[in-house]
């Protein structure tokens, strides 16, 4: 028996099928390339601050009801170098506030190798004020989970009425906070209360100094990961990266619990999600410089960068992922 009197059109649900099968093997590959998630030892749910140096308390939860108006998360690893001008030019900015806004600072030590949790305790001590709400938390993860690791759990355990992660290099400046915070105020007007996100933007930059100095194939890269940006459906956003983002607390409870990917590209399903769930994104210019003392290695951030977005990709396609998953942090 041959393949004569088979017409084209009857092989296309046999290689339909061939295809499907093709997805789900690539899917099952990726999914083991993915960075293995240790278990949460119990430690990791608790904190030490100025008020309780030696003695951890547990972390609340981000189903509970807010007690600060802001929320700060900052993922850590290996961050003694950076942090302390970075925590220094937050608090400076957050006290010179005409009207005060109780907030909380939470850095998540990512599994560092040196003394950032040390540092972390150190800092919160020497700014702690008599008598204030506000407060320095520190946590200190057993292993490294990576960035979106890190800022989930900070997030996952805040008490804000809003949520910033931002990143411990300050290349942000971090006064644009308030840029960001007008422009949520008017969303959250629009939305009656609704979830929102506002993140900050590096676009502008794109032909400034600060990026044309950046080396050429660093900047081929970013050409190349904006394009598959854009076959993922989410070329709208101007830059994805930019580590200072906003959210309202119930933007924060229905983007954050379904979040998969632990590495740097977290980002990316973040505004995924957001997609998803019709939680209206803007996207503000912010300041921003680059900071020596990056630990990103660039050709192996490009080659898990390339696994995590067909991996996302893949996930979302067949189901396998959901805006209604509840993923531990």
């Amino acid at each position: 028996m041959g393949l004569e009197g088979v017409r084209p059109d009857d092989l296309l649900p046999i290689l339909a099928i061939i295809l499907v099968v093709i997805v789900i093997a690539l899917g099952d590959v990726f999914n083991s390339l993915l960075p293995s998630r240790a278990i949460p030892a119990s430690e990791e749910y608790t904190y030490v601050s100025a008020s309780n140096p030696e003695e951890p308390k547990a972390l609340p939860s981000l189903g509970d009801s807010p007690s600060v108006e802001l929320s700060i998360i900052v993922p850590a690893f290996d961050e003694t170098a950076r942090l302390k001008p970075m925590i220094e030019s937050t608090l400076e900015h957050l006290r010179s506030l005409s009207r005060h806004r109780s907030f909380e600072i939470i850095i998540v030590d990512d599994g560092s190798k040196d003394d950032t949790s040390g540092l972390a305790l150190k800092l919160a001590i020497s700014h702690a004020k008599a008598n204030a709400k506000d407060e320095i938390r520190v946590v200190r993860l057993r292993t490294n989970r990576g960035k979106g690791g890190a800022v989930k759990h900070g997030c996952m355990h805040s008490r804000g009425e809003r949520i910033l992660f931002v990143d411990a290099d300050g290349a942000t400046r971090f006064s644009d906070l308030e840029a960001l915070w007008k422009k949520m105020d008017e969303l959250e007007e629009k939305e009656e209360g609704g979830p929102c996100i506002v993140i900050g933007s590096r676009a502008h930059l794109v032909n400034s100094e600060a990026v044309v100095k950046r080396s050429k194939i660093r900047n081929f890269l970013m050409k190349g990961f904006h394009t598959t940006l854009r076959v993922l459906g989410v070329g709208y956003i101007g830059d994805t990266q930019c580590g200072f983002k906003l959210f309202n607390r119930p933007a924060a409870q229905q983007v954050f619990p379904p979040l998969h990917l632990p590495t740097w590209i977290f980002d990316v399903e973040l505004l995924l999600l957001a997609q998803f769930l019709r939680i209206p994104v803007l996207e503000i210019p912010v300041h921003w410089h680059e900071v020596p003392g990056s630990k990103l290695n660039i050709a192996g951030a490009s080659l898990s960068m390339l696994r995590d977005l067909i991996l996302l990709r893949i996930n979302y396609l067949l189901g396998r992922w959901s805006p209604r998953d509840f993923q531990v942090d």
